[in-house]
């Protein structure tokens, strides 16, 4: 292969591979505390089964008694169906209790480490 085709297969590999860059930077869990868990005991307002994150919205009580909608992300579909969990695993109405990784900057928010139904874990975890 002469040199000039070589150089320009090179180039085309660099743009592949800086293209795809924003692709990992979008996985990133900064802005939630990994070191920390909020217990969340609540109702399930809706169960988001979407690409590229699922998204559970549930309401719960905060300390001074007022109900606070939290939106709660959760892995890709595929991931959560390897561990155990499928489309209906959470329904409107469910009373729910859910372990999450609170949002740093203290809004109603976080990542998902684990959910119970009626004391029954659902899946094996996030």
């Amino acid at each position: 292969m002469p040199v000039t085709q070589k150089m320009l297969a090179l180039a085309g590999i660099a743009v592949v591979a800086l293209a795809a860059a924003p692709a990992f930077a979008h996985h990133s869990g900064a802005m939630f505390e990994r070191d920390k868990s909020v217990t969340l005991n609540g109702t399930i307002k809706e169960f988001q089964w979407t690409n590229p994150h699922s998204w559970i919205q549930i309401v719960a009580r905060d300390a001074s008694g007022k109900d606070v909608e939290w939106s709660i992300e959760g892995g890709s579909p595929n991931a959560l169906i390897r561990n155990g969990w499928k489309p209906n695993s959470l329904k409107p109405g469910d009373k729910a209790v859910m372990v999450i990784h609170p949002l740093k900057d203290g809004g109603p928010g976080g990542n998902i480490v684990s959910v119970e139904i009626n004391g029954v874990k659902v899946g094996n975890g996030a």
